[in-house]
């Protein structure tokens, strides 16, 4: 027979735990609300980790030249992955804004299925031709708010993909032949934005990309790497455009990026080795920031430039790159892409390993059977 008193007290026990449960369904769904008005629910912190010392990421730029200058596809990398005998553990591509200006989702979430971490460069510009101003995707548009609601938006969507992304704005910032560079926003002028010590055109690009980063982080999407990327050498070597005037700062950056090239097209006559290119750059890279690792983001030559073999360079920049000669270096990704440069199918560019067989030779040999270059990243 059941105990009457026993089951009162049961329920009254019921009653009064029903406002604490409340209490905490609302604490474990309480959203926060933004700088900027925004209210969002704080996903799960996913960061990838750095490799052990010794040990380095291997990604991959394995796109082919369109009419919108890189068309990503899963054979293209499938094709590269089969030939170098190792996964890519992130797959670097471009996200042009004058094509849409959404986080690319479903490009993210094939590349997530294959096991690699979705890389995006965040190209803000109107078309793919360099060496011009950019009239839409300004720095001073993104100051004054502009796309503030977009890039929320990525931000959201990016949160939702819930698993690491690396993304980066101002691809080679220090280069003139992108948009974002200095020469286009003011250069080394001191009297129109900012603070009047300070060059206009690297003060706008820092103070756009830390607007990016705020936005986006805002929105919920911590799980996103920020990387700050630069081309070896300033161009046009001018004081205002040293690369270090650019740097947004290690409270919103995650990683140092750069790119490094040999020859880029068989007419160059110049050859460019990687070693130099490395050792001229790493310490300013270094000098950056004390704690932050420094990936080398693009690295590749052409074959068929008489100056060089193309093989030899991949094999000396991959040798010193796993031997630590730059401690700080955690990993590299081959620009593994080929293009038309002019009617002469003899000035076509090919930095592809599949177009050479002596380049898959060296891959398989120091990227596919090292145990130390790792096809899969680490997350926390």
């Amino acid at each position: 027979m059941f105990d009457r008193k026993l089951i009162m007290n049961a329920m009254r026990a019921r009653v009064l735990l029903i406002p604490w449960l409340l209490f905490a369904v609302a604490l474990f769904t309480l959203k926060d609300r933004d700088a900027f008005g925004i209210e969002n629910e704080k996903p799960a912190q996913t960061a990838i980790q750095k490799p052990p010392t010794g040990f380095f990421y291997h990604g991959v730029f394995t796109a082919q030249r369109g009419d919108t200058r890189d068309e990503i596809t899963r054979a293209d990398i499938q094709s590269y992955e089969q030939t170098v005998g190792k996964p890519a553990a992130w797959v670097y591509f471009s996200s042009h804004w004058f094509l849409q200006r959404t986080f690319p989702a479903e490009t993210a979430a094939w590349i997530r299925a294959a096991g690699s971490v979705p890389y995006i460069r965040l190209m803000l510009w109107s078309s793919i031709e360099q060496g011009r101003e950019e009239k839409f995707f300004t720095l001073q548009r993104i100051l004054d708010g502009a796309f503030d609601e977009d890039f929320r938006a990525w931000g959201r969507a990016a949160a939702r993909f819930g698993s690491p992304v690396i993304a980066e704005f101002g691809t080679e910032v220090n280069g003139k032949w992108y948009p974002w560079n200095g020469w286009w926003n003011g250069q080394g002028e001191t009297s129109q934005y900012g603070d009047p010590a300070l060059p206009d055109g690297p003060e706008r690009f820092r103070a756009a990309y830390r607007r990016i980063i705020t936005l986006m982080r805002a929105a919920g999407a911590h799980n996103i790497t920020w990387v700050f990327h630069v081309n070896y050498n300033d161009s046009p070597q001018a004081p205002w455009n040293r690369f270090e005037n650019y740097y947004p700062g290690d409270d919103v950056i995650d990683w140092i990026g750069v790119s490094v090239y040999g020859a880029q097209t068989p007419d160059n006559n110049q050859w460019p080795e990687f070693r130099a290119c490395m050792d001229g750059v790493y310490p300013r890279l270094a000098a950056l920031s004390a704690t932050k690792p420094i990936v080398v983001a693009e690295l590749g030559v052409t074959r068929d430039n008489i100056l060089g073999s193309q093989a030899l360079w991949a094999q000396r920049a991959l040798s010193d790159l796993a031997s630590n000669r730059w401690p700080r270096i955690i990993s590299f990704a081959w620009f593994n892409q080929s293009w038309q440069n002019d009617n002469n199918p003899q000035n076509d560019t090919s930095m592809r390993v599949q177009d050479n067989p002596s380049l898959a030779v060296v891959f398989q040999e120091l990227v596919g059977k090292n145990k130390n270059i790792l096809g899969r990243v680490l997350v926390k």
